[in-house]
């Protein structure tokens, strides 16, 4: 099958499977993205609400099928159709209110009686649900096997609660309320289950296969990104008490799963992470001010998580950091998306990515 913006999709298929289990077919799973020689001169769609922006399929298809159109897809990178509603879709089908930016969402906190409140339950009519429902339809329909359509940017764990009950207010319930976090869990766990299975439905491929888009992760199955950005914010023994069970959980639920691992400040939690039999990849993003993803100075993180038996995402490297990643740490389990400047650039990069390899 090809793709209508990407050919030799099947090989790339193979080649996505072969990273998550650590392996390699014939050079790294390596996305490079570039600027189409051949792209149309017709204007960027425009919208006329902010609500638009986020919760109306016609103009989101119309929007990205624009970009696309511009994109060159070179190596195993490939076009999807994002359909988030923000980074945090979940907490909004959960009752968290949205505040739309033309670049992202902003989610208020609805519960505000934390020691009395009540778990959130599946709610079918919720409109933002239904949105996403919506989008996800249409963007299947239009596209119809020439691109991929992505799950929404859900988000769960604590990440999701911080959303519910604010982040000052979910640090101090921590402490002060306990098993009131622990009911959260317990409830808010299977109910991402329920509406990440209910969205695979929908934008499954037609060899089941489903795609994250923010991260460009594909996979057969069921796969998610999964995430505790508010990690950085509590010890590593309340990420072990409050997140690390829950997490583990969603991993034994889903095909494949990669861990978006946030900044330095959550470096303490390493050891329950690269612990986490059932995480098969991480994607660490250094931070604001630190050396980007594919400096030198993250080697020895890479070697622990290889070292761990996990596969590693790297998202937004180099050319020339790419072949260094590959010479130093080997191309097993490597994915790495990397932005050139040109088609040339990019189809030069994936030709030689064949003849790289670890140095001995």
């Amino acid at each position: 099958m090809s793709l209508e913006w990407k050919q030799d999709w099947d090989k790339s298929r193979e080649r996505f499977e072969a990273w998550w289990h650590g392996e390699v077919i014939d050079r790294p799973l390596l996305q490079v993205l570039a600027p189409r020689d051949d792209a149309p001169d017709d204007p960027r769609p425009t919208y006329g609400s902010l609500e638009e922006r986020y919760l109306e399929p016609d103009w989101r298809i119309r929007f990205v099928e624009w970009e696309m159109a511009r994109t060159y897809y070179a190596g195993d990178a490939f076009p999807y159709m994002d359909t988030h509603i923000g980074p945090g879709t979940l907490s909004l089908y959960l009752g968290a209110r949205p505040e739309f930016h033309p670049n992202t969402v902003w989610y208020h906190k609805c519960v505000d009686d934390i020691p009395n409140a009540v778990p959130p339950v599946f709610d079918e009519r919720n409109p933002y649900w239904q949105a996403s429902l919506k989008i996800a339809r249409e963007a299947v329909r239009h596209f119809d096997g020439r691109a991929l359509v992505s799950f929404p940017d859900l988000i769960e764990n604590v990440d999701t609660i911080a959303s519910l009950f604010g982040a000052e207010e979910l640090l101090f319930a921590l402490i002060e309320h306990p098993e009131k976090v622990h009911e959260f869990q317990r409830a808010i766990n299977p109910l991402y289950i329920e509406y990440h299975r209910r969205l695979y439905e929908i934008i499954r491929d037609e060899v089941g296969g489903s795609c994250f888009s923010a991260f460009r992760i594909y996979g057969k199955g069921r796969i998610a990104k999964l995430q505790c950005d508010f990690s950085a914010m509590i010890s590593r023994a309340m990420f072990e008490e409050f997140v690390a069970p829950y997490m583990a959980e969603q991993c034994r639920q889903l095909d494949h799963t990669v861990y978006h691992w946030d900044g330095i400040c959550a470096l303490q939690h390493e050891g329950p992470l690269l612990a986490m039999k059932d995480l098969e990849a991480i994607q660490w993003t250094p931070g604001a001010g630190q050396p980007g993803v594919g400096d030198p100075t993250w080697y020895p993180l890479y070697d622990r998580i290889r070292a761990a038996g996990k596969s590693i995402m790297m998202l937004g490297v180099t050319p020339s950091e790419a072949q260094a990643l590959v010479e130093e740490l080997g191309p097993e389990g490597l994915d790495l998306v990397v932005w050139a400047s040109s088609q040339r650039e990019a189809d030069d990069l994936v030709r030689l990515s064949y003849g790289w390899k670890k140095r001995s």
